[in-house]
């Protein structure tokens, strides 16, 4: 189940480059019934070890733009590093997780609702976008602390804020963004990893059948339709994240 579960997850994000911490977690807490602190921990190791898969091959395809990348980063990793020390003060802090589970699953659905509102209202397209480097870097230190606390952001928030402040090209969007959550991944679940927050016999199986599913995704990308995948995607997030909200208060 667990093989399984890591081979579907690492193909979606391959083929649609929805951030892996916004699907992981909630599954494994809802499904699997992993304890919230481990599920965040297990949850950004595994996005790290499928993004290191999907990324070389993104920068091979010239999909990475360093400088835009750089921006991201230097706010981004403060805000990881941030979010990744309130988690662990919360958690250790407050034994009652209810907090962790309205914050999370807000953190998903409220991205995932914006991308369906987005998919059925699409922006007009402009004849030329500029790119607004000191706003985006603004607008990464929130999604990196974001990382840190719920494993999940980078890929729905990373995505919103290079569409609307770079000229970036859709395909160079989605490898900038890959790239810049697989550095927030590995920074997150290190220090998760070093306070413990993570089932490492659970992360192994999500793994194995991770890499695998990021190969097959890789392959299937220009011949499965994306946006209507995304869609879909987004609408199951969207029940997860209401789902996880529910849990906190039931």
């Amino acid at each position: 189940m667990e093989l399984l579960l890591g081979f579907v997850i690492g193909a979606l994000i391959a083929m649609t480059g929805v951030g892996a911490g916004s699907i992981v977690a909630p599954l494994l807490i809802l499904f699997l019934k992993v304890p919230v602190d481990a599920a965040v921990g297990t949850a950004l190791a595994y996005s790290a070890a499928v993004k290191l898969v999907i990324v070389p091959i993104q920068m091979a395809r010239h999909q990475v733009i360093w400088r835009t990348l750089a921006v991201m980063l230097s706010t981004g990793i403060p805000g990881v590093v941030l979010g990744s020390i309130i988690f662990r003060r919360v958690v250790r802090n407050h034994g009652n997780t209810l907090w962790l589970y309205l914050a999370l699953g807000a953190m998903i659905a409220i991205p995932s609702a914006w991308h369906i509102y987005r998919h059925f209202r699409p922006s007009p397209v402009r004849a030329s976008r500029r790119s607004r480097p000191k706003w985006l870097a603004a607008a990464m230190f929130p999604v990196g602390a974001e990382v840190g606390f719920s494993s999940s952001g980078a890929g729905a928030l990373g995505t919103i804020a290079l569409l609307g402040l770079t000229p970036l090209e859709p395909l160079q969007i989605v490898g900038t963004d890959l790239a810049f959550g697989l550095c927030l991944s590995l920074i997150g679940g290190t220090m998760h990893l070093k306070n413990s927050g993570m089932d490492n016999h659970l992360l192994f199986n999500l793994i194995a059948g991770g890499i695998l599913g990021a190969l097959a995704g890789v392959a299937l990308a220009s011949r499965i339709p994306a946006r209507a995948m995304r869609l879909a995607l987004s609408l199951w997030l969207f029940t997860m994240g209401i789902q996880l909200c529910f849990e906190a208060l039931l």
